[in-house]
């Protein structure tokens, strides 16, 4: 008898003798199960960047965040941790971050409020967590290096 399979038609195999199915018919389940099985320990030793591990990563450098796919800011990381956030409509406002407790804390001119995170190095990339709650805002650094474009101050009349 033929059966029909992913590879095309084959002879049905002889349940006389036993069938077993061979190993290789499933090392595509096979293999994403192990790669799951591995990257569970690492999710599970994720831990939040020290204040010396996101000075380090940051200073210097401009990056862009998502959330869920889409286009959120963008932050440059400057020397004594000074930074220039924008929501990529030009309007740009500087600031300053620094440590309090687990998260690194943002506080920014004409913004009374200070904006905590939790920041991760997920290995391609920053992850950051508003307040460490998970149903919060969650960034994912997509970019490094574009240029940031701000608009001048505003003008009165």
């Amino acid at each position: 008898a033929l059966v029909s399979g992913g590879a095309g038609w084959h002879p049905a195999p002889d349940r006389s003798q036993g069938f077993r199915p061979m190993s290789s018919a499933c090392p595509p389940v096979s293999a994403f199960l192990l790669s799951a099985l591995v990257a569970l320990p690492a999710l599970a030793q994720e831990r939040p960047m020290s204040a010396a591990e996101f000075e380090a990563y940051t200073t210097g450098k401009t990056l862009t965040f998502s959330s869920d796919g889409y286009a959120y800011g963008m932050e440059e990381y400057d020397a004594d941790r000074r930074v220039r956030w924008s929501f990529l409509d030009g309007d740009c406002r500087e600031g300053r971050w620094y440590p309090q407790d687990q998260f690194i804390c943002f506080v920014y001119e004409r913004t009374p409020e200070t904006h905590c995170w939790t920041f991760y190095d997920t290995g391609q990339g920053l992850r950051a967590v508003f307040e460490d709650d998970p149903g919060a805002v969650q960034l994912s650094e997509a970019g490094e290096d574009e240029p940031m474009h701000c608009l001048g101050p505003d003008v009165g009349v």
